[in-house]
């Protein structure tokens, strides 16, 4: 069965595929996991790298060598897990998948794609009306049609700070954007860490993200860590941020070897922020 793809929020179906651009595909129980998104960093013949990972995740990875798989079979390790998962590729160097499955009522998954810009968003907005306004959009619109409008502010009436766009959101929650016209990532996370969500390097060299860190483990060893929370990660500045004190610096600590991590990330400063716990 054939549909075109919209930009209001995609919820998982019975198995089927849509026919659109990009293709998606409706493939089979699930895991408590939002969603993944991996992107090559190391660079091919005649390919421009698309961005570079933490270097402290990287020397984890080596200084402590664990098992890791590649990107393809971690992403189809979560498709095989997950009878109502979504998948969407992006190109050749960028993947999403997610499912609804056993998510909570009040952190809810959506997907959307507009202008361009694929946005997977997990958890809720208390200001979400009041946000709505501010960004002229429809009282229908969600988050994560709320999201992709404070992107395009923030890419498109530069010079416009990235914390200002992140810090005007209230709630919980953990976001990935994609702009395929740009070729740029923008990931966050709220202050508090409500919605889990981590990162970590894959053996061929994909940064992947996801909510579930035993999933990712499995393909990327100790090059693994917890996203910051109160912070973001955006390819067009290329440096982790904190939002809640923009002018502080992240600084990543070596993680004890019993751990499942690699790295911590800390926010320095004179009120320190517990990156992870």
């Amino acid at each position: 069965m054939a549909s075109q793809f919209s930009t209001s929020s995609l919820r998982s179906r019975s198995p089927q595929k849509l026919s659109c651009s990009p293709v998606l595909e409706h493939v089979g129980p699930s895991k408590n996991v939002p969603g993944l998104i991996k992107k090559r960093w190391h660079e091919k013949c005649g390919e421009r790298s698309i961005m570079s990972p933490p270097e402290e995740l990287v020397a984890a990875g080596s200084r402590t060598p664990s098992p890791k798989a590649t990107a393809s079979k971690l992403v189809g390790r979560f498709l095989e897990a997950n009878s109502s998962a979504v998948s969407v590729q992006i190109g050749d160097d960028v993947q999403l998948a997610y499912t609804h499955y056993n998510q909570s009522a009040l952190q809810s998954r959506s997907f959307a794609v507009k202008d361009e810009i694929f946005c997977l968003f997990e958890g809720s907005l208390d200001n979400l009306g009041s946000l709505k306004q501010q960004y002229g959009l429809a009282k229908s619109a969600n988050e994560v049609l709320l999201v992709i409008e404070a992107y395009k502010a923030l890419r498109d009436r530069a010079p416009y700070p990235p914390n200002h766009v992140v810090g005007h959101l209230e709630g919980n929650f953990a976001f990935i954007v994609f702009d395929k016209s740009t070729s740029t990532l923008f990931v966050a996370t709220d202050q508090f860490g409500k919605v889990p969500l981590y990162w970590g390097i894959t053996a061929d060299g994909y940064v992947a993200f996801a909510d579930d860190a035993d999933l990712l483990k499995g393909a990327c060893g100790k090059s693994l860590a917890s996203f910051p929370q109160g912070c973001f990660f955006s390819t067009s500045i290329g440096e982790l941020r904190s939002y809640e004190n923009p002018n502080n610096k992240i600084t990543a600590v070596p993680a004890p070897e019993e751990e499942i991590w690699g790295a911590k990330f800390m926010v320095e400063g004179q009120n320190v922020l517990a990156a992870t716990k």
